[in-house]
């Protein structure tokens, strides 16, 4: 019976883990292994909604043992350190607690074949000051980091009568998403008297981007549209504008303008975990492992990588897919078949397909576009419409991992705590 390790519980990795222990796993087919450095998962497209504490990460988060145990596969914790293709083994490090205490050694898992899916890092393009001075949203622990500093900036403020600058670099989907919450949030903590500013005098949000638009992927319109309204909830957009440095308390663009800011944010771009240097496997410029279109790595056959990690050129567009969720999603259901299939059978090669973009512009608003059958065709999306369709996404993760009836059940129970808790986190 052979073993397959599955390295990284992202949106690819889990969602992988779980038809492939449904399908192998249970039947005694083969033995499936996660491995994780995390004992929970969280759908990192929403974590933008933590940031500004609108979601709370324990109530929507996936333990990985209970998902393993329902579903045939086995559940590793550990971070992922290196590995032996000779050997055909793994490196795992101890896994510590909170505290600090080490509640599992160093090992080291054999595989027979492998698939990473280790996600993606901020990339901080090597600007002076980017990675010391600035904040991220790479993981769950990135998200409520930012939250406590967002709340304790607003308070502090408050106190002293002063206003709260925050700066977001990168104009994609996450800083977008992120400044339209935060600009909510701001007023929700109002009507709750958590600080003592003016939502609309005191708490100055704006948005630095290098390119000429918003939100690049979208069409131009959208761009605008999304510009627009994002400009009417009292936030700064700067397009066209390079950052030289980040600073303690400001960031410095090309030109030599300061923009003061109390928190910078930094969401301009990813590039493959530093764990990908150590695998030994050929890397593009951003530190992704190239794949085949079979996503098999171009150093062995038997080792797969999916999702943001993994460079995948569409030969269709002759262009690498871009890292979002809907990739890892089509990836995890083309390598389950694959690593499905009897022995000795060719399989066909992985072809991704644009299903179009959402993106969301606070609680109540959202833009986006859907691809039809014929590519050249596109639906540009607004209003309520997008902004139903954007909730639904999430909700598809869910029922890849639980099937629909937990996911009605789920969606159920979190509709009913959001009518009987406050709309942000207070604390």
């Amino acid at each position: 019976m052979q073993t397959i390790v599955i390295a990284g519980g992202g949106a690819g990795g889990l969602e992988l883990a779980t038809r492939l222990g449904d399908s192998l796993g249970r039947h005694g087919r083969a033995r499936i292994i996660l491995v994780d450095r995390s004992p929970t998962h969280f759908w990192k497209p929403l974590l933008h909604t933590v940031a500004s504490g609108k979601r709370d990460p324990q109530a929507h988060e996936v333990q990985y043992a209970a998902q393993a145990a329902e579903h045939g596969f086995e559940f590793v914790c550990g971070e992922v350190l290196g590995m032996d293709r000779h050997r055909k083994t793994i490196s795992l490090a101890a896994y510590r607690g909170d505290n600090g205490i080490e509640m599992l050694p160093a090992r080291t898992l054999s595989y027979d074949r492998l698939v990473l899916a280790f996600g993606a890092v901020t990339n901080f393009f090597n600007i002076a000051g980017a990675a010391e001075h600035s904040l991220t949203l790479d993981s769950v622990w990135d998200a409520e980091h930012f939250h406590k500093r967002f709340l304790a900036s607003c308070m502090q403020a408050g106190s002293r009568g002063a206003a709260v600058n925050i700066v977001i670099v990168g104009g994609g989907a996450t800083g977008v998403e992120l400044a339209a919450e935060l600009i909510h949030a701001v007023r929700a903590l109002a009507r709750y008297n958590v600080h003592a500013l003016d939502p609309e005098r005191d708490v100055h949000i704006s948005i630095v981007e290098r390119g000429d638009l918003l939100l690049p992927h979208l069409n131009p319109r959208l761009s605008r549209r999304a510009a627009r309204h994002l400009a009417s909830q009292g936030i700064t957009v700067r397009t066209s504008t390079t950052v030289a440095r980040v600073e303690p308390d400001a960031v410095v663009d090309a030109e030599g303008t300061r923009h003061p800011s109390d928190m910078t944010l930094w969401a301009a771009g990813v590039e493959g975990p530093e764990v990908c240097a150590a695998m030994g496997l050929a890397l593009n410029r951003i530190r992704q492992i190239i794949v085949t279109p079979g996503l098999q790595t171009l150093d062995d056959p038997d080792i797969f990588a999916i999702g943001d990690c993994s460079s995948y050129v569409c030969p269709s567009k002759g262009a690498a897919v871009p890292p979002r969720a809907q990739v890892a999603h089509q990836q995890a259901m083309y390598l389950a078949e694959v690593l499905s299939a009897k022995a000795g059978s060719e399989p066909p090669p992985f072809r991704y397909r644009d299903y179009g973009s959402l993106v969301s512009l606070g609680p109540f608003a959202a833009v986006g576009s859907l691809l039809c059958s014929n590519p050249t065709r596109e639906m540009l999306l607004g209003g309520v419409a997008a902004r139903v369709l954007y909730g639904l996404m999430y909700q598809k993760h869910v029922m890849a991992l639980h099937g629909f009836l937990r996911m009605a059940a789920q969606s159920l129970a979190h509709w009913l705590r959001d009518k009987v808790t406050p709309p942000v986190k207070l604390h």
